[in-house]
């Protein structure tokens, strides 16, 4: 059996292993760190960006249905 794969992946699993715990300790501190205000404003953005991705899906969707209706597709579900 060919040693090189496994010595790769065992670094590879290391390093990435590393770098997730230093990853989510830096955050987590960071979070710690964190004013009200700061969260407030980052939830607030949040909110924002998911309500604009919902109301694109649901155009998107209005928008499919009447044009696929439009064109005469047989929309019926078997």
């Amino acid at each position: 059996m060919d040693w090189i794969p496994i010595v790769f992946v065992i670094f590879k699993l290391a390093v990435l292993g590393t770098g997730m715990f230093f990853a989510i300790k830096w955050h987590y501190d960071q979070g710690k760190k964190g004013k009200v205000a700061e969260r407030r404003a980052v939830l607030r953005a949040a909110g924002k960006v998911v309500a604009f991705f919902v109301l694109s899906l649901l155009g998107l969707g209005l928008v499919t249905f009447f044009l696929v209706r439009m064109l005469g597709m047989d929309l019926t579900f078997p």
